[in-house]
């Protein structure tokens, strides 16, 4: 696998070489445009509106909008003077506890391994952060862009993300709960519900649906066979939040919480298993 950077990260006087790995990327099924009557592939024209015509991509120049139809003409080597330079250096600028990083600013995520010499200090600092519980913020430039990445110690090595600045994540208020509306009999039965779907977080249980029936589509057009429509979901009605938990939990079974549910806050409280009422008391 070829790395995507090569470099050395540094933290006060310790340095040592590392490697970045593209750690994950989208997959999608792309389709190309047709001509609908004799099914060839079509072209994109580039259309000058002042002029009335078609122009070729040489004519294309870069325009930043600074009023509303004013532009000023960027060449692509003005861009290239400004933009930063590939670093062979990432330094890490300071130390963060881990919980107070919010997943909102993580981008893309990539592997750090340490490059011939590294391993040891990659070692060190790994466990370090391990056992501390902090979270590394360094400052790299790399594609043509300075960034601000996230070192964080994975399950098995470091992990890099690049952040979003401050000013590129956004603010809405109104998404804000009203938690004084919650009733402590609807709370202890939704922790119930939560508790009993509980599971291991295992990634290779979930797959792309929508990726899988497409790809099946597309071979059954090229078998000649019929496409199969997606049965649809159906969206439970709305009712009564208590109501609606006791239903779920109701199919959830164990029994015991089944029952416990259509009691109220402190017979549910007796009867819920052992892991709820240890959430509850931590």
């Amino acid at each position: 696998m070829a790395s995507t950077w090569k470099g050395h990260l540094t933290f006060g006087l310790v340095s040592f070489p590392v490697r970045l790995f593209t750690a994950a990327r989208s997959e999608t099924i792309s389709f190309n445009q047709l001509h609908k009557e004799d099914g060839s592939r079509v072209k994109q024209v580039l259309f000058c509106q002042a002029e009335d015509k078609p122009i070729s991509r040489s004519e294309i120049v870069k325009g930043y909008e600074y009023e509303k139809g004013k532009y000023v003409v960027v060449e692509e080597e003005e861009i290239r003077k400004v933009a930063p330079k590939t670093a062979k250096v990432m330094e890490i600028q300071e130390f963060v506890k881990a919980t107070d990083v919010d997943p909102v600013y993580l981008e893309s995520s990539y592997y750090m391994a340490p490059d011939e010499g590294g391993e040891k200090p990659y070692a060190l600092l790994f466990e370090t952060l391990k056992q501390l519980g902090y979270f590394g913020i360094a400052k790299v430039a790399m594609h043509n862009r300075e960034h601000v990445v996230i070192l964080r110690p994975g399950e098995k090595g470091m992990v890099l993300h690049t952040m979003y600045y401050a000013d590129e994540v956004r603010r809405l208020d109104e998404f804000k709960p009203d938690l004084s509306s919650l009733k402590d009999k609807e709370l202890a039965m939704a922790k119930m519900l939560v508790e009993s779907l509980v599971g291991e977080f295992e990634p290779q249980k979930y797959s792309d649906t929508y990726r899988t029936n497409l790809r099946a589509m597309i071979q059954a057009k090229i078998d000649g066979q019929e496409v199969v429509e997606t049965p649809e979901t159906h969206i439970a009605p709305v009712i009564d939040i208590v109501e609606a938990l006791r239903r779920s939990l109701e199919m959830r079974k164990p029994p015991m919480v089944a029952s416990a549910a259509t009691g109220d806050a402190d017979v549910a409280e007796d009867a819920a298993p052992d892991r709820v009422r240890k959430a509850r008391s931590a």
